[in-house]
């Protein structure tokens, strides 16, 4: 469990910061942008949670743990015999956003045309979320090219912008508000 009792620590004042294996790396290094861009969607899907409630809300709630542990699982570099076991995300989280989507998808008529962000406000935000969790995925991508990663956790992400997508348009009255993209409309 983690305990803080001291909020600044002064030890990135010159650009270092500590993974989770305690090695020391650039605060621009792929890794920190990788677990960055999911920190910043954690906070995203928070401000969507302001606009929903029953099972929408525990779902994106449920989900904000899992980003937790999959910035841990990104902060925490594969290595042989660990002391301490990581955290890494699992094939049963990715599972689990499969059928959700199934789910929700299975009340929604097919798509015509490409969506654009808007209608409800929560699936405005959704929308948004689901943006920044392809950058995470990119970074992710990028960073599994120069070094080793659990690539569960890129499953997860690839699944959890589907699963965004699927959702905005489920709370925009189950597509009946869906923002439609009009090839050409304003030529």
């Amino acid at each position: 469990m983690v305990k803080l009792t001291k909020i600044y620590t002064r030890g990135g004042d010159k650009g270092k910061t500590s993974l989770g294996n305690g090695s020391r790396v650039s605060k621009d290094d792929a890794r920190v942008e990788a677990y960055g861009d999911v920190d910043e969607l954690n906070a995203i899907i928070g401000i969507a949670r302001l606009h929903s409630d029953g099972s929408a809300d525990v779902m994106l709630g449920r989900i904000q743990n899992d980003l937790f542990d999959l910035g841990a699982d990104l902060c925490t570099p594969e290595e042989k015999d660990p002391k301490y076991p990581p955290l890494r995300i699992a094939t049963e989280q990715v599972v689990r956003l499969e059928t959700e989507i199934d789910s929700l998808n299975s009340e929604l008529s097919s798509l015509n045309s490409f969506i654009l962000p808007g209608g409800a406000a929560i699936s405005a935000h959704l929308h948004h979320a689901r943006t920044v969790c392809r950058r995470a995925e990119r970074r992710m991508v990028s960073l599994a090219e120069i070094e080793n990663i659990n690539y569960t956790s890129i499953g997860y992400i690839n699944r959890l912008s589907d699963f965004l997508f699927v959702l905005g348009r489920y709370l925009n009255e189950k597509g009946a508000k869906d923002v439609l993209w009009v090839p050409g409309a304003n030529r």
